[in-house]
């Protein structure tokens, strides 16, 4: 079986996709894999905000059409860059292990959230870091930013920004986690659904390739994974809503979700915590209490 594997071009996503190349490689040693970079919209447009330019799917629509024409077999992705549905006759396959799913701090001289001079500029793209950021320390300045990891951690050099937001699994893929100042933890910043988890696309029809796509996959991460998408798809999070969610397996079984959740022109994020038996339970129950809030906070103003 001849497997071509189509990703972004940018380092984070070709190391992905080289771990998932690999990963296979080594189970069926039978096959053949290679890379097949490609240009999405996303990529190209890097001056204005993905608000604008057509939410996360700018990042997949190209890699995905390719996937459906069958020039590419597998697509991966970073899944938190998914949008909640994706084309009919495509599928993911079950979910590998996740990496770090926190979000972090690369400050330029500070050493800590709270050491940072009144008034820092840190920079993010991401509305849900900003607002997030905002109510942890209201006298910051964030400053909007695109771009790679290495094109981030570049502008704030460049302009002498304070600090940036990041993910803690990309930096670890990039092996930079040395550049890591401070880690937030959930409940300080809640990460966007699906963080350090990869998205395996490929065709519903092509059974053979799933089956073998998917006895690489953990069955933890898969049900946490479930309740995340679950609750992003239910609540409709898919382009400019700044949105959260964080699950986590319980020891005494079941599944915890604390999810965050504001409107297009939010200032604070509402933020709930529910339990269920299965992953899509406790997504359920946090978007009927998550509508709740936002029915008493619009009855409010």
């Amino acid at each position: 079986m001849q497997i071509v594997i189509g990703t972004r071009g940018s380092k984070l996503a070709v190391a992905q996709a080289e771990y998932v190349k690999n990963c296979l490689k080594e189970k069926y040693p039978e096959d053949s894999f290679s890379l097949k970079l490609i240009k999405t919209k996303g990529d190209l447009v890097q001056d204005r905000s993905l608000s604008v330019i057509g939410g996360k799917g700018v990042f997949v629509r190209e890699i995905e059409r390719q996937l459906l024409e069958g020039e590419i077999q597998l697509a991966v992705h970073s899944m938190k860059d998914m949008p909640g549905e994706i084309p009919k006759g495509l599928v993911f396959a079950k979910a590998w292990g996740r990496e770090d799913p926190r979000d972090v701090l690369v400050l330029r001289e500070a050493h800590a959230l709270e050491e940072l001079r009144r008034g820092a500029k840190i920079a993010t793209g991401s509305r849900r870091r900003g607002i997030q950021l905002k109510m942890l320390r209201p006298d910051l300045e964030i400053v909007d930013i695109r771009g790679n990891v290495e094109t981030r951690l570049a502008k704030m050099k460049e302009q002498q920004l304070d600090g940036i937001v990041l993910a803690a699994a990309g930096l670890n893929r990039l092996g930079k986690s040395d550049l890591v100042t401070q880690y937030l933890t959930p409940e300080q910043m809640v990460p966007a659904p699906a963080q350090g988890i990869l998205g395996i696309e490929l065709r519903g029809d092509r059974k053979e390739l799933l089956r073998k796509v998917n006895a690489l996959s953990d069955e933890n991460t898969d049900k946490i994974l479930r309740a995340e998408r679950c609750f992003v798809r239910e609540m409709g999070g898919d382009c400019s809503l700044p949105i959260g969610a964080y699950a986590s397996l319980l020891p005494e079984g079941g599944i915890s979700l604390l999810a965050a959740f504001g409107r297009e022109d939010s200032e604070s994020l509402l933020r709930v915590q529910t339990v269920g038996k299965e992953p899509e339970e406790a997504a359920e129950l946090a978007v009927q209490r998550m509508k709740e809030h936002c029915a008493r906070a619009a009855a409010v103003e």
